[in-house]
């Protein structure tokens, strides 16, 4: 049976050819982790939702020139885990 990697990483090639952004680097075990502290630290759904939206900030803030791509995902994604924090899953305990 395929590894994950062995299936994401040619599945995320193929879908940013069809969306005409090949050389848009993709951190993959990043994007992963980030989900898993969503989907763990609020409730599944706000695993999608979480790397949706940092995805959208970090490429406008790539867009407009605040900072390089890299950069601009970093930084969403930091404040998305600040955020993660102030929202914990029900039932969890608070720090």
């Amino acid at each position: 049976m395929a590894s994950a990697e062995e299936i994401l990483h040619p599945f995320v090639t193929e879908l940013l050819s069809a969306l005409e952004i090949e050389d848009t680097p993709v951190d993959i075990g990043a994007v992963l982790g980030l989900a898993g502290v969503a989907a763990h630290g609020v409730v599944r759904p706000a695993a999608p939702l979480t790397t949706f939206v940092v995805g959208y900030a970090a490429g406008l803030a790539a867009a407009t020139g605040q900072a390089a791509p890299e950069v601009a995902m970093r930084a969403a994604s930091r404040v998305a885990e600040e955020v993660i924090r102030r929202h914990p899953a029900p039932g969890a305990s608070a720090e």
